[in-house]
């Protein structure tokens, strides 16, 4: 595993852990982004939106990635390097005899439509594959939200279930469409 997070650029973004100076940058992205993020998200932490909560999770975050349990990504446009447009998430990483972990995204309102999403996924999947080794890649979806359904498949998800009461979204228990990603060229750390 290597200890420096990674950065990713791709014709028109560059991907990033997050440091404790992108902190008010975070909090205007989710500020901005709060109400039509809401419906998707679990409820908010109380503290979600202090500068305190992020200079403690970039920590975490750091941490999470130096033990090889997590990689959580903000996306920046090349054009506006100090401006997030969105996340990506990889948790739950598991090693072993299964070699998976789960992804869940965002981007902002204004940004949607524009292909920002698929092409940040792209790179970020090649690294999670490449650099962290990972076997599969799970993703979840609630069955309503139908253009995040489009995306996974357009990537090469393939559904595998329907999940009920599956994930406590902003207070109530969604059902979740599962699905998953496979790294055909996964080959054994040191092989």
């Amino acid at each position: 595993m290597k200890l420096h997070p990674p950065f990713l650029t791709t014709e028109r973004l560059l991907l990033r852990t997050s440091t404790k100076e992108d902190v008010p940058q975070i909090l205007e992205y989710f500020t901005i982004n709060k109400c039509y993020l809401t419906p998707f998200y679990p409820r908010w932490d109380d503290n979600f939106f202090t500068q305190e909560y992020w200079q403690l999770q970039v920590e975490i975050n750091f941490h999470e990635f130096v033990n090889d349990r997590s990689l959580r990504l903000f996306i920046f446009l090349k054009n506006n390097p100090h401006k997030i447009i969105g996340t990506i998430n990889f948790t739950n990483f598991v090693r072993g005899a299964a070699q998976h972990c789960h992804v869940g995204y965002s981007i902002a309102e204004m940004e949607q439509g524009k292909g920002y999403m698929t092409e940040a996924l792209q790179a970020a999947i090649a690294y999670v594959f490449q650099e962290l080794k990972m076997h599969r890649i799970i993703a979840n979806y609630m069955p309503h939200n139908q253009r995040s359904g489009k995306l996974l498949k357009k990537l090469g998800f393939v559904v595998e279930g329907y999940a009920r009461d599956f994930l406590l979204i902003n207070g109530e228990w969604q059902d979740h469409i599962i699905a998953s990603l496979i790294n055909n060229n996964w080959m054994a750390s040191g092989s």
